[in-house]
């Protein structure tokens, strides 16, 4: 099947999609050929720039507001995709952010607000997302799965990262949280797996590749010597959305060049 068509007739909502990684998943499922709601928080110029790329190109979606954290709000989302399409067949779980501070001088402000987002944001998404799978069941024309569910995690979900601990409890949170939904809706052909991005090209963190000095540095921390792609996370999840990877479940897929091979030891052999 060409990739094209992977994911035909489908429909995904994918949070935070107005920007970085959230825009090439958005893009990279269009082009697979579902339709895509764009969702944003914020910024409704960046995210309606992304649905008219994704119909510049042919593809399908709209855009939607909605603050994942929000319990009204992502139930709205929600019953708008279904209200306009019917169903919802990919939920990728991508919104997040980061408020970075010193651990002892990190507000319960900053805390919360990563973990609201990061991590109970993925929480009502999926569910809203399992409860619709469940409802609908499998429907072969679209695919042999009842749904599919993508975390966007980090490789600190494994790796900690000081000055960041917010940010590094929220990506373990998702880890385990994507394995017990995973564990418990197996049997109902709904798999739910995560993407787990290294160093990507995004606004989020311009300052670790923004000029020579800094890139020099990042590819210290990266065997392939070249910072990631929001294009790379997007190809990795039409991979995970697809039925190519029906029998995956409960992984985390790391696409982060190397960044997990310890590459502090590469001179040590």
């Amino acid at each position: 099947m060409e990739d094209r068509k992977k994911l035909q007739g489908q429909v995904a909502i994918v949070t935070g999609a107005s920007s970085g990684i959230g825009t090439g998943v958005a893009k990279a499922l269009a082009a697979a050929g579902a339709s895509v709601v764009v969702n944003y928080s914020s910024d409704r110029d960046e995210a309606q720039e992304v649905l008219g790329d994704i119909q510049k190109e042919g593809g399908e979606g709209f855009i939607c507001k909605a603050d994942v954290s929000s319990e009204a709000e992502v139930s709205a989302m929600f019953r708008e995709t279904i209200g306009k399409y019917g169903t919802v067949d990919i939920l990728i779980n991508n919104a997040g952010l980061q408020k970075d501070a010193v651990f002892h001088e990190m507000t319960i402000e900053e805390w919360n607000k990563v973990i609201g987002v990061n991590l109970t944001g993925q929480f009502l998404c999926a569910r809203e997302a399992i409860r619709e799978f469940l409802r609908r069941g499998v429907v072969v024309e679209r695919s042999v799965s009842a749904g599919k569910i993508i975390c966007m995690s980090s490789v600190h979900e494994v790796i900690p990262w000081a000055g960041h601990a917010n940010y590094a409890a929220s990506k373990g949170g998702i880890m385990l949280l994507m394995k017990s939904i995973a564990q418990e809706y197996a049997s109902k052909k709904i798999r739910v797996n995560s993407i787990g991005p290294g160093a990507i090209r995004t606004p989020i963190n311009n300052e670790a590749w923004e000029t020579p000095e800094a890139y020099q540095k990042l590819m210290k921390l990266i065997p392939a010597k070249r910072i990631g792609e929001p294009e790379d996370i997007g190809k990795a999840a039409v991979w995970l959305a697809s039925d190519d990877s029906e029998y995956v479940t409960g992984i985390t897929l790391f696409v982060d060049g190397g960044m997990l091979l310890y590459p502090g030891f590469e001179g040590n052999g």
